[in-house]
Parts: structure tokens; sequence; C-alpha cells
């Protein structure tokens, strides 16, 4: 059986892209792997080193992934400000990263270009940070998409420097979990692009029923189509890609056939959409806030997981510690 590791971000709410797309193939691992998901809220420091309230982000997503099928029985969901033993593997590893390779990452450029008023330590230092979230429970897969690729290379590096420095064969070198076709990339209602919060195009699981029939009504289309069996334009292929995972078959074959003979409102088109969106939300949403308002649950699972995680841990940095040459008088 694989260790499976995932970082989850401390910011922003689950959409419709989340759900459909990773979270689905995280409900799969968890049957199949050793999974450990972990609140990554040291991560999001270095792009808000002044949150507004970090603790209720946590307990949202947390709420969220639970409320989604994430079950603390079969994976080890922790905050990884929980387990301190993470932070002493970064500092080791921090020893043996080079300021060189570290500035040339794509993910540093860009975020000094997007926060020029903020290039602290901790965003150079990002991939090691990472790194030691990953090879701390000796990670063989770590799902990661397009814009981690070059961050999972270098956790592969530091684990191999590593294991050649001190002659061991100590750290696996990850690879990514690569789900293939199973990858569902939802798109979002501005017309182009993939759903996310940060472009605001996004429907999320913790929306009312009004915000999505909002939202869903004003997304992007076209003027209809020019001619009979004209292909639909992104934005609305968009839409019916939508509705091709939320809405029954016969829903979107009624749609599709308006479209081929240029009798599609689009009107109708997005309040059937905005319904079925609904259909599948309002279960999960209802649960989340079942999770927000139950203290003692969530304690419950942060608690069971910071010991579960911190089991795996401490075992790796106590043999960490022994491999560099600390130890005990």
């Amino acid at each position: 059986m694989d260790t499976v590791v995932s970082g989850i971000r401390s910011t922003g709410n689950l959409h419709l892209g989340n759900y459909f797309g990773a979270l689905k193939n995280f409900l799969r691992m968890q049957e199949e792997n050793n999974c450990y998901f972990f609140v990554a809220d040291y991560h999001s420091l270095t792009t808000h080193p002044h949150p507004d309230d970090i603790h209720g982000n946590i307990k949202q997503v947390l709420a969220e992934y639970l409320a989604c099928g994430i079950d603390p029985e079969k994976a080890t969901i922790y905050v990884q400000s929980d387990v301190p033993e993470v932070s002493e593997l970064y500092l080791l590893l921090n020893m043996n990263a080079y300021v060189g390779e570290l500035e040339r990452t794509t993910s540093f450029k860009e975020k000094i270009r997007r926060h020029p008023d903020n290039i602290n330590a901790g965003l150079l230092t990002y991939p090691v940070l990472m790194a030691a979230d990953i090879i701390i429970h000796k990670a063989h897969k770590v799902p990661v998409g397009k814009d981690q690729e070059q961050h999972l290379e270098m956790t592969r590096r530091f684990a191999r420097r590593f294991n050649t420095m001190y002659n061991v064969e100590y750290f696996p070198e990850p690879d990514a979990y690569n789900f293939g076709k199973q990858l569902i990339k939802i798109p979002g209602l501005d017309g182009t692009g993939k759903m996310g919060k940060s472009e605001g195009n996004g429907i999320f699981l913790a929306d009312t029923p009004s915000e999505i029939r909002k939202k869903v009504m004003r997304a992007v289309t076209d003027t209809g189509p020019e001619k009979p069996g004209s292909q639909p334009t992104e934005p609305v292929r968009n839409l019916f890609t939508i509705m091709e995972v939320v809405s029954d078959p016969s829903t979107v074959a009624y749609f599709r056939e308006k479209h081929a003979s240029c009798e599609i409102r689009y009107g109708d088109m997005k309040k059937q959409l905005a319904e079925d969106i609904v259909k599948i939300t309002e279960p999960i949403r209802t649960r989340i806030n079942e999770i927000v308002n139950d203290p003692v649950y969530l304690g419950r699972v942060v608690t069971m997981g910071a010991e579960k995680a911190r089991a795996s841990a401490s075992a790796t940095i106590r043999e960490v510690r022994e491999i560099i040459g600390y130890r005990p008088f």
C-alpha cells in the first residue's frame, strides 16, 4: 500500500471544480492507500502574513472536506501547525537547499512579481516546506497539479540529496499521483478557463441556493447559434460541460438538441443548470453547516489526526536525527 500525502489550502472554500476534480479522486485514494491530508496553514502565511481569521479559515476548510467524504477513520486529516516535527525537518532540509535553486523556481518568480511588497524568506523556501510536508511521512505518491510539478521535482531532489549526503536509502523519491482520464476539469462561469477562487468564476459548495442561482444566471454565453448544427462557442461549451456533470443525461441531450436546431433559450438552460447544481450541493452545504457548528466533533477529528500524523512524523525525525548524527548522551 502506497503512502500518499496531499496539502489542503487553508484559505478559500471548495468549489465545484475541486469537488468533481481532485476531491472525488481523494475519496478513492483513501480506500486504496495510506493517505495523509493536511491543512497547510503555515503555507498560507507566505502570501497572507496577517490573515483575518486563520482559525476560522481552518475550521471551514476542515468542515468542507469532511462534509465531502474525507473519512478520518480511513485517512489521516490534520492541521500542519499541529505537527511541530514538520518545522524541524523543514529547518534541517533548509541547511542543504541552495538560494540559487530556490530563486529559480517559477512560483517564486511569479509570487514576487505579484507581491513585490512581501518578498519574504517563506516565499523563497516554500518548496522546502512542501518537501518536508511530503517526506516526513515517507510518501510514495503526491497528487499535484501542473503548477506544483516543479515543487514535486524539488522534493525528489531534496530527498535524493539527503540520501546521497548521508549515504543512506532513507527517503523515497515520491512520484506524482496521476489521475489521468479520471480527473474532471470544471470550467468557470466567465466563459474561459477553469473554475477557481481567485478568478471569481466559481460556485462554492457552501453557497446558498439563491447565491448559486444568481451566479449561474450571470454566466457568460453568446448571442445564440448562427445556423443549425453550429458548434457551441467556448462560453456555451463550458456550460454544457458543467451540465454534463450535474444534470441528467436526458436534460443535456434536450438542450444540445435545442442548440443544434437554433431553438435554445439560454435563460432556460441556466435556470435548469442552477437547479441541478443546487440539488447536488444542498446536502453537502447542510452537512458543512452541521460540522462547523459541532466543535466537539471537529475537535475530536483534529486531535485524532494530529496524534496519527505525529506518530509518523516523530518516527521520521528520530531516525533523521540519528542519521545526521544527533544522538543522546
